[in-house]
């Protein structure tokens, strides 16, 4: 279905893919649904198709989310009434091996096209380093991005790129893709997220195909693995994973890799690979700051040139939507789709009504790796030390505070908490919290320290 950015279904497929993958999670959003693709409309039925790359994936999706999609088409935009989930050309794959034909074959039937292992159909149009907002945030792991992609010979390999959820990893991943074919049009490039990995590695294994897999991979000119956290815990994926990188650097290949923490903070990942990542060029995506945020909004709205968004509004949401990137892309399509559908002016009370979930759940939400990085740096001690297994007192204490306003300053878990803080037990973070509770009572310096604290984190 071609659509522009001013259509609105378009508009409002974005708005409900943004809900669904902060509802879903990342792993079930990029297993299954980011795959999803706009098909035709009939607004004779009001039916909509949606299209995904095989069969299986479209059985699933009928299965577990047709009624959630139809609800969320329904609510979001009317004239959508049905949904029809299906087979389609348009759809993605996920397992994103990219096998590129050289130009002059491009026109031409060959077997990367037949298996649907096409360039554009592997990696986000969007994502370019084009339309990618630069600021203090982010700055160096786009340069360091852009040289990985462009240079002849690069200084660093592997690159590891990490940083919260939305704030530009993958974006960064795919812009290397596409920049990285433009230059090398018969290069291969292998993307996909350490999940995806992990499941075909141990499909491979089952069907005994260890030889292709491996084949598959290693022979990569460009290897990006996203959100390598998810293989923590894995021994035979880590061994597979370990030789994979060993062989990609030893050739001289390039190999990029995401998480949402610095090497040194992943848990249940095997030291050695731990050295291979912080071996290269390990770079940081940072929360986006009020210009950062600012310059994104007034880039993105320039996909939506007949919306017109008022400067106090545009401010008003930069303020307001800290917590991410995607987030804030989100709240943007969805004011232009309201906008459009209901034939409103965009001003602060339409903002505050169309996105009062949104911002009511922005006002605050704080993660335990921004609290354990506020409390190291008060403290002075290493960010690591938090998950570590030392238990001196110029460790422990601060490890307990940051324990003890996890507790107090997010929805999360006794037992989520635990496994944050170096896989203890819900006991330990119990005992921490008391103890805190405790020495605040009798140390006037330590409450003044959490005083402090829980200002910085909430402002």
């Amino acid at each position: 279905m071609e659509a522009n950015a001013a259509d609105p279904i378009q508009s409002a497929w974005e708005m409900i893919r943004s809900g669904l993958r902060r509802d879903c999670g990342t792993r079930t959003f990029d297993g299954w649904l980011r795959p999803i693709a706009l098909g035709d409309f009939d607004p004779d039925t009001a039916t909509l198709r949606l299209e995904l790359p095989s069969q299986f994936m479209a059985d699933w999706v009928q299965t577990h989310f047709s009624e959630r999609l139809g609800l969320a088409w329904r609510t979001t935009l009317p004239m959508v009434r049905h949904i029809l989930i299906g087979v389609g050309a348009n759809a993605p794959r996920t397992a994103a091996v990219v096998e590129i034909p050289a130009p002059a074959e491009a026109d031409e039937p060959s077997a990367a096209k037949q298996n649907g292992n096409l360039y554009s159909g592997a990696l986000e149009p969007r994502y370019r380093f084009e339309n990618f907002v630069v600021g203090k945030a982010n700055e160096v792991a786009f340069n360091a991005a852009r040289t990985l992609a462009s240079a002849q010979n690069v200084a660093f390999n592997p690159l590891f790129l990490h940083g919260g959820t939305g704030r530009g990893k993958t974006h960064l991943l795919h812009a290397i893709g596409h920049e990285f074919h433009r230059l090398n049009p018969r290069g291969k490039i292998v993307y996909m997220s350490a999940e995806k990995f992990m499941v075909e590695f141990v499909a491979a294994l089952r069907a005994n195909e260890t030889i292709q897999f491996k084949q598959q991979l290693r022979s990569a000119d460009l290897l990006m693995i996203d959100d390598v956290q998810f293989i923590a815990g894995k021994e035979s994926t880590q061994e597979e994973f370990f030789h994979t990188m060993n062989e990609i650097i030893s050739a001289g290949r390039r190999l990029v890799i995401s998480s949402d923490r610095a090497p040194q903070d992943l848990d249940g990942i095997e030291p050695r690979i731990l050295s291979r990542l912080s071996w290269g060029l390990v770079a940081d995506i940072n929360q986006a700051d009020l210009e950062l945020r600012l310059n994104i909004i007034i880039k993105k709205l320039e996909a939506f040139p007949d919306v017109a968004v008022p400067n106090d509004v545009r401010m008003f949401l930069a303020k307001r939507i800290s917590s991410n990137v995607r987030e804030l892309e989100g709240a943007l399509n969805r004011i232009a789709a309201y906008a459009m559908m209901q034939s409103r002016v965009i001003d602060l009370d339409f903002v505050t009504e169309v996105l009062a979930n949104i911002l009511r759940a922005n006002q605050r939400r704080i993660s335990i790796d921004e609290i354990q990085g506020r409390v190291s740096d008060h403290y002075r001690i290493r960010k690591a030390e938090m998950t570590s297994a030392r238990r001196a007192r110029e460790v422990a204490r601060p490890r307990q505070v940051a324990m003890y306003l996890s507790k107090q300053l997010t929805p999360r878990s006794l037992p989520e908490i635990g496994r944050r803080f170096g896989g203890r037990d819900h006991t330990t973070v119990i005992h921490a919290v008391r103890q805190i509770e405790k020495l605040r009572a009798q140390d006037a310096e330590l409450d003044a320290d959490i005083r402090l604290l829980t200002r910085q984190l909430e402002s």
